[in-house]
């Protein structure tokens, strides 16, 4: 069971950046769906962005151009680099390892809290 945790959240202003971090308790090498969620309060959980396969990515509309996903196989590491934040980027993330080509599935992080002030 690959155990998941995040970092790197906390309070920013707007336009400001962050970088997320998960940590894996092992190899991500050979887990091609991974991705991250977030949740704001009193909605549902949404996906942020996503590896589709080993190279490919894709991105909510909302933070198309904004946030960068990526990966270190050699660390075990999944990141989330996020640049002019929002106060709508307001939310617990979370870090999801799914399960084949499928991410909302499989293992989940316990969730970074990040919160945007404008």
């Amino acid at each position: 069971q690959v155990q998941l945790v995040e970092s790197g959240g906390g309070l920013v202003q707007a336009g400001g950046s962050l970088r997320l971090s998960c940590a894996a308790s092992e190899s991500i090498f050979s887990i091609n769906a991974m991705a991250w969620f977030r949740q704001a309060p009193g909605k549902q959980r949404e996906l942020v962005a996503r590896y589709t396969s080993r190279d490919r990515t894709n991105y909510a509309d909302s933070v198309k151009g904004r946030f960068t996903i990526s990966r270190d196989n050699g660390k075990n590491t999944l990141y989330l680099q996020m640049n002019s934040l929002k106060p709508e980027d307001t939310a617990v993330y979370y870090c999801n390892a799914g399960i084949g080509d499928f991410t909302g599935v499989g293992y989940w992080g316990q969730g970074t809290q990040v919160t945007v002030s404008s």
